[in-house]
């Protein structure tokens, strides 16, 4: 039987096709060892993100993403192609503030109905 964080860590390594919305949401990335910096992320699912990276970052890398009104999230680098970096969070986002995230920043002004 699998405890629920083997879960987690399976469907981390697996959820590379899960649902991906483009954004623009203002954020802080910070590498470990490093200083935070200003970015911009610009595709997220509960599994990860993409986003602006001025700063060259290695796969395997662990860093923190800080999303407005949020508490820093860590991931860990996956790859790194011209100031875009991409990082798989080292715990699932919880659906709920996924959803909040993409209700309050979706390029396509689409809202959800209130359930």
């Amino acid at each position: 039987m699998h405890s629920s964080q083997d879960r987690y860590h399976i469907a981390a390594q697996e959820d590379r096709c899960a649902p991906r919305t483009k954004l623009t949401i203002p954020a802080t990335l910070r590498a470990s060892g490093g200083r935070a910096f200003q970015s911009v992320v610009h595709d997220l699912s509960i599994s990860g993100f993409s986003a602006a990276s001025i700063n060259r970052m290695h796969e395997g890398q662990v860093c923190w993403l800080t999303l407005p009104g949020l508490e820093s999230l860590q991931a860990q680098v996956v790859w790194w192609d011209n100031c875009i970096v991409g990082c798989a969070f080292t715990e699932l986002l919880s659906p709920i503030v996924h959803d909040n995230i993409l209700q309050r920043y979706s390029n396509t002004g689409v809202r959800r109905a209130a359930i």
